[in-house]
């Protein structure tokens, strides 16, 4: 089952990032926003997560989904009883639309600073333009970053401290975030689905793409944490997991042997396209 979810999700992200006209439904959808732990909550669509970290000083937000989501992130912050003008830092597992399509809008809205991975960073300033394996058949508004990350840099805004860990592959400076709340040690991973275009043996722009994908596989499998969640809510099986009206379970998104099974589907993935010619 899971190997199959995998394969969707890639076919939708191939199919997708060939067809710059049309967002699959389930990317733009709605999903009712709920508190998944401490201060803590899931405000994304249906399968494109975003998550909002509130603090006294100010909110994180990671990710903002496709072109058009903000109305709905949006609203979602404000459904949960918090201010969209109080979202301080902005934070993206990686920059392809699906993820910062609606960056650039939701900066000019807060004044919120843009902070990504350094290796990230010219593809969001000039809106996937560069991206060593879409190019330019699928742009979004360009962000320049107000502060460029390294790998194990922590963000720290209201007694919250992020850890930003590198995981590159699908993106040079795909990166996942792992922090604290309500005692539960939290990782949102950028979990290092290969795109069907990605040649191992190493892309133009990116001559050490399959070196990089074998360092964060290895990388992953030795993380610690209590909870779990990811880019896309499909690859932790939050439908699963949790259903609009359900109360407060931080609990339901303690799944190490679902991450595991994602994690060595993923490696199964690479091994095989990795003896691709």
């Amino acid at each position: 089952m899971l190997k199959k979810l995998l394969s969707i999700t890639l076919l939708l992200l191939s199919s997708l990032f060939s067809n710059a006209q049309s967002f699959p439904d389930n990317w733009t959808s709605d999903y009712t926003p709920f508190r998944i732990a401490g201060n803590l909550y899931y405000v994304g669509t249906y399968d494109l997560a975003c998550y909002l970290i509130t603090t006294p000083k100010g909110h994180i937000l990671i990710n903002t989904g496709a072109p058009g989501s903000v109305p709905m992130i949006r609203s979602h912050v404000e459904t949960l009883g918090f201010k969209f003008a109080d979202i301080k830092i902005l934070l993206t597992t990686h920059a392809h639309i699906d993820h910062v399509g609606g960056m650039a809008e939701v900066k000019k809205l807060t004044g919120a600073k843009m902070m990504i991975n350094e290796k990230d960073a010219e593809v969001l300033a000039d809106g996937g333009k560069s991206d060593y394996v879409l190019g330019s058949a699928f742009q979004f508004e360009p962000v320049k970053a107000d502060r460029l990350l390294f790998d194990g840099d922590t963000l720290a805004l209201g007694g919250m401290h992020v850890i930003m860990l590198h995981h590159p592959g699908h993106t040079k400076g795909a990166s996942s975030f792992l922090f604290t709340v309500d005692s539960y040690r939290v990782l949102i991973a950028n979990m290092p689905s290969i795109l069907d275009d990605t040649k191992l043996s190493g892309m133009p722009r990116y001559p050490e793409v399959g070196k990089d994908y074998a360092y964060t596989l290895d990388a992953m499998k030795n993380l610690k944490f209590d909870l779990w969640l990811s880019s896309h809510a499909s690859q932790f099986k939050l439908q699963e997991k949790h259903k609009a009206g359900d109360g407060y379970s931080p609990e339901v998104f303690r799944d190490q042997k679902g991450y595991d099974a994602a994690l060595n589907e993923l490696q199964k993935a690479y091994d095989k396209k990795l003896g691709e010619k």
